[in-house]
């Protein structure tokens, strides 16, 4: 069963719905444990295995991974984080949340819509704190170059990793190459179990300082409590309540098992997507060089509109064919909350971006009617 609603013939992202997962839920409900508990130690301990790292800890979403692992490296009032402007809001929300102030960095171009290394160094300042990388569409950033950046500069790095479950680069998971990688698990996302997140790393001293600061700050949890582990606890940091629950672990279980699989049908579909649009009317989809290593989880299949093109009227003209397309994403620097925040630089490869961007449905059960479908629809509309 899929939850494509009626009125699109292709959605944007679309979830399949099948026993396994409603038994997995069933029988989690059943437990009567509905808290952080045994599902969730056991959904970090296999994404940790997954993707080659020491210590994952389950969050409630994306944003509060990001949140917590600012947090955890030390990023307060005073300190700039360099941030590309293309990307979801929460990268720069979660800045400013720590009292830091985010920096926004350019892109590479119209091929390659992730942080441009060179902008990333002209951007430098005294009170760089560090660089939060985001893998555009799954597509790793050039970490070489900007590992190099953050070594000569005495900087972090952290990786939103929220689009790249499984994405590698030189055969290592994105998410690793910083002290933290962050993933998110919302609906559209590859991994999705509806709201959640992960923040993995290598450092034992920081996942311990992100499992106080998920919790409150207190030292035990009430499933160590609940078994008999632990009796009574400290508090020892000002925390949150950032847990995942254990019904969203148990879906998480599931999907993970199916999640390099479901990653390849994705890059099948966006190949043919790219088969029959790049450079047809104008038309180009990023990230088409091969080659260095990168293996995509293609979270995202975005065409660039050719120069000119009125993107309003071609997302009409998609929807009246009942296919459902969105924009991933409006410059963050453009938005009324952060125009003219912190220091102001130009971006013009990620303005002309921002104008452009089309995203076309992606998900791993799409067929390929459905892509001929969406593909002939955007050319018409052109």
């Amino acid at each position: 069963m899929t939850t494509t609603e009626h009125r699109w013939y292709v959605p944007l992202s679309d979830l399949i719905v099948d026993d396994e997962i409603v038994a997995a839920v069933s029988e989690t409900v059943r437990s009567g444990w509905w808290s952080v508990g045994p599902r969730v130690a056991e959904f970090e301990a296999e994404f940790a295995a997954f993707c080659g790292s020491e210590h994952a800890l389950a969050v409630a979403n994306g944003t509060a991974a990001l949140h917590l692992a600012l947090l955890a490296l030390g990023c307060g009032p005073g300190d700039e984080v360099l941030v590309p402007s293309l990307n979801f809001v929460a990268a720069a929300n979660a800045i400013r949340h720590t009292g830091a102030t985010p920096v926004f960095v350019d892109i590479v171009g119209d091929d390659d819509l992730n942080a441009d290394p060179a902008d990333i160094t002209a951007a430098l300042g005294p009170a760089t704190k560090g660089i939060l990388v985001m893998h555009y569409g799954g597509f790793a950033c050039d970490m070489d170059a900007i590992c190099r950046i953050a070594d000569e500069n005495g900087l972090w790095i952290l990786e939103d990793a929220a689009h790249a479950p499984g994405a590698t680069l030189g055969g290592k998971a994105l998410g690793t190459f910083g002290r933290i990688g962050c993933f998110s698990f919302f609906s559209n996302k590859n991994l999705p179990v509806g709201e959640g997140g992960m923040a993995i790393t290598d450092d034992p001293d920081l996942a311990e300082r992100l499992r106080l600061l998920r919790s409150h700050g207190m030292t035990t949890l009430t499933w160590d409590r609940h078994r008999g582990h632990a009796h009574s606890y400290d508090v020892v940091a000002q925390g949150f309540n950032y847990r995942l629950d254990e019904l969203r672990a148990a879906i998480g279980l599931v999907q993970l098992k199916r999640l390099r699989q479901e990653n390849e049908s994705r890059g099948a579909h966006a190949a043919r997507y790219r088969a029959a649009l790049d450079g047809i009317e104008g038309t180009s989809l990023p990230f088409g060089a091969s080659g260095g290593g990168r293996i995509s989880s293609h979270h995202l299949c975005v065409a660039l509109l050719p120069e000119g093109a009125d993107r309003l009227a071609v997302r009409q003209a998609l929807e009246a064919k009942r296919v459902q397309t969105s924009v991933h994403y409006p410059p963050i620097h453009m938005f009324t909350e952060y125009r003219g925040t912190g220091r102001v630089r130009e971006l013009p490869r990620t303005e002309d971006a921002g104008r452009r961007l089309v995203t076309l449905p992606l998900f791993a059960h799409l067929s390929d009617d459905q892509v001929d479908a969406v593909a002939a629809a955007l050319v018409e509309a052109l």
